[in-house]
């Protein structure tokens, strides 16, 4: 009895593989002609055709089997992977509104509460938040002096914070994490935060663990089996807990916000989203809710922290390696800037190699390597390939980082990626960290301003050094999934 037992059980799970299979045959003729792609296994898809702890490198691989635009199975459902540099502009940029839909990705789903906040919704509510969100960071001096001010004024405490470690070694995750934060907190939150907050610190260690956890193994197989996954034991819910504790810190600051509310005179992004929400209050299709203020300012902040400051500390990384590199900077920023005043963005355009080294950092470190994923907001052809409405699109970005067609040594870091044969700055059409077309990263001018004044300040204080030899710092990611995250190392800031 045992044995017939065990062999209808085995029976069952063929029947249904089989069926399984039979359906995602039909459902992709019923949908005309996906582009080509290897073929899935029942339930799993492709997964086992990549490698979790470099999702992109995987993807690279099978693009070059089957061709720059191919269909992938992530568990049931088809994917479509942009994987070359021409596929992803002709899809973001020539074809921007049939692809400027944000994609299926459960852990976004989970940060927005299902959709909310200006990063995972779609439709008229994503208009109408990222609309807001613009006009709003704008009047609060998003690309003007106001807010390079607050910039530089950072990077003086940061400065000082380096200084009181005496040229010790150390590890400079979260000197970036407090300093990058602190900007974008002035805006949204309307103040900065000392560097010894507790409350301050709980929350970078929230955001650093989020960052890890997306591009974990966990994190990306919750993003394919989410109702299964969430529900199993694991590190993952570490992540989970991070975000809760994000969105609790989120909603407590509006609640105080609320209390000292001037509608007349509002300080900083929340007060402006409360007011929006007043105005709206009997409108019942209206995006200006709790919900909405909380993940939208989640968005912000999350966005505004991780990425500017994991490049602060993954570039340092890459010049302790290339000391000639370094060199060349600080003789750019003595004759520039020299020692007795604060660098500003206007040094930028008379400081060519320090803007290509900003530039090469970006390329090189890849730092969001497949983007966040889009999706067709309507039935198309696209290379002569039919792609129904709501299919997840992955623009990998690393192919158009990485482009041999754009960029000399793909795989090598070189700033003269960016410069001419004269040492002038020199734009590459191949330069897409923050992604492109609709989708664009909304904070693109922020990142590009902290950047240059954060480093060309770091530089013009220290002499970097590293406390082993500079041959055992690896370059290599110590997670990639979502994103490229940096190994931890030391450094020594020695004043200049």
């Amino acid at each position: 009895m045992e044995f017939i037992g065990v062999t209808t059980l085995l029976i069952i799970v063929c029947i249904v593989f089989i069926v399984l299979s039979i359906t995602l045959a039909k459902k992709g003729k019923s949908k005309g002609k996906l582009p080509p792609g290897p073929t899935p296994l029942p339930i799993l898809g492709n997964l086992l055709q990549l490698n979790g702890k470099e999702v992109f490198k995987s993807l690279r691989k099978l693009g070059e089997k089957y061709g720059p635009v191919y269909t992938l199975h992530m568990g049931m459902d088809p994917v479509v992977v942009l994987c070359s540099c021409d596929a992803v502009k002709e899809a973001l940029i020539e074809n921007a509104e049939d692809f400027g839909a944000r994609g299926h990705m459960p852990l976004l789903d989970k940060i927005s509460s299902g959709g909310h906040g200006v990063v995972g919704s779609n439709g008229e509510r994503w208009k109408q938040l990222r609309r807001f969100s613009l006009m709003t960071l704008r009047n609060f001096g998003m690309g003007k002096r106001s807010i390079e001010q607050r910039i530089q004024e950072e990077a003086q405490f940061l400065v000082e914070e380096f200084r009181k470690t005496k040229g010790q070694p150390l590890d400079p995750t979260f000197y970036f994490a407090k300093a990058v934060s602190n900007v974008i907190c002035s805006v949204v939150f309307g103040d900065r935060f000392e560097y010894d907050d507790k409350e301050f610190l709980k929350l970078l260690g929230y955001l650093n663990e989020v960052f890890k956890g997306f591009s974990s193994v966990w994190g990306q197989m919750y993003n394919v089996y989410p109702n299964l996954i969430g529900k199993v034991p694991g590190p993952h819910h570490k992540m989970f807990n991070a975000i809760d504790g994000i969105q609790e810190f989120i909603a407590r600051r509006v609640e105080m916000h609320k209390e000292s509310l001037d509608p007349s005179d509002p300080r900083d992004y929340i007060d402006c989203f409360l007011v929006k929400m007043e105005q709206e209050k009997n409108n019942p299709e209206t995006e200006f809710h709790m919900k909405g203020i909380v993940n939208t300012t989640f968005d912000l902040f999350g966005a505004g922290t991780e990425t500017v400051s994991t490049t602060l500390r993954y570039g340092l990384m890459i010049l302790l390696k290339h000391p000639d590199v370094e060199e060349r900077i600080h003789q750019e920023i003595d004759k520039v800037v020299g020692r007795n005043r604060a660098p500003c963005i206007e040094d930028r355009s008379h400081m060519p190699y320090m803007d290509a080294v900003v530039h090469e950092i970006q390329r090189f470190i890849d730092l969001i390597p497949l983007g966040i994923p889009h999706k067709v907001t309507r039935d198309l052809t696209f290379r002569d390939y039919f792609i129904p409405q709501g299919t997840t699109i992955f623009p990998v970005l690393s192919a158009v980082l990485q482009d041999p067609k754009q960029f000399k040594y793909p795989y090598q870091f070189n700033p003269g990626h960016f410069l001419d044969d004269k040492g002038k700055f020199n734009r590459n059409d191949g330069f897409m960290p923050f992604s492109s077309g609709k989708r664009i990263c909304l904070g693109e001018g922020l990142a590009r301003m902290e950047l240059f004044l954060f480093f060309t300040t770091i530089l013009q204080n220290f002499a970097l050094h590293s406390p082993v030899d500079v041959e055992e710092l690896d370059l290599t990611p110590l997670m990639s999934g979502f994103g490229n995250f940096p190994r931890y190392y030391q450094l020594a800031l020695i004043p200049r």
